[in-house]
């Protein structure tokens, strides 16, 4: 059974929206200072509401062209010639990989969601992206995702997003204040702060990977915004 966005989190979700950007958050007395994880009585019930909230926002788009333009310029620091292959996780009704697609050339990018509503857009793939796939071990040049904070498994999907890039490949992720514990809820279970998110996948990686950490700001809502980049030390990630 999906459980709905309770009217408290919809309240503190708007407020936020508001005093992040002058620096404040809202947090839950609930010890989440920079990490929350929330916890589901089944995957069933998580998929559910992954489903329940993308059918709901499928029109909303969160990426913005200035940062992904930042994404591919990194990208094609490590590649500068040649096809790209890319993947967005996540990445809802399609504008990511369409923006990849159609504004830098050479990009080929596959973008995958959780519900069946990918099926209606280009270039999307219906996937859970804790899920292995086999064919994308080794394949892309990058992997770039805003949606690690809709994980239940964070460290599992990483573990995935690392193994599917190339040796060179780059795991981006994009966070803000909005990814962090304060707006962590069953919509959006995996809530840390933009500072923390490093300290975080190192402790889960170790020297399996390194980090680079890139930052500037969205150009649809001004919100300030990190870019991780991620890249795996060593064949496979575990």
């Amino acid at each position: 059974m999906t459980r709905k966005t309770s009217t408290s989190e919809i309240v503190v979700r708007t407020i936020n929206n508001v005093i992040s950007k002058i620096g404040y958050r809202i947090t839950p007395d609930d010890g989440r200072n920079d990490i929350y994880l929330h916890q589901y009585d089944s995957y069933e019930q998580y998929r559910d509401t992954q489903v329940h909230h993308n059918v709901r926002k499928l029109a909303n788009v969160w990426a913005d062209a200035t940062t992904l333009d930042r994404v591919a310029a990194r990208v094609r620091l490590v590649k500068p010639e040649g096809e790209v292959l890319g993947l967005c996780h996540g990445s809802r009704n399609g504008w990511e990989q369409a923006h990849f697609n159609a504004k830098h050339h050479g990009f080929k990018v596959l973008g995958t969601d959780i519900s069946e509503t990918a099926t209606q857009f280009a270039d999307s793939v219906v996937w859970d992206f804790h899920d292995h796939n086999s064919e994308w071990v080794g394949r892309f040049d990058f992997v770039y995702s805003n949606s690690l904070d809709q994980g239940w498994q964070p460290r599992k999907a990483l573990t995935e997003w690392f193994n599917q890039t190339t040796p060179d490949g780059l795991v981006i992720i994009e966070h803000t204040a909005d990814h962090g514990p304060g707006s962590a809820s069953s919509m959006d279970p995996f809530g840390v702060r933009p500072q923390v998110l490093p300290y975080v996948v190192a402790d889960w990686f170790g020297h399996q990977m390194s980090v680079e950490i890139m930052t500037g700001k969205k150009d649809n809502n001004g919100r300030d915004v990190w870019l991780f980049v991620f890249r795996k030390n060593v064949p496979a990630v575990v």
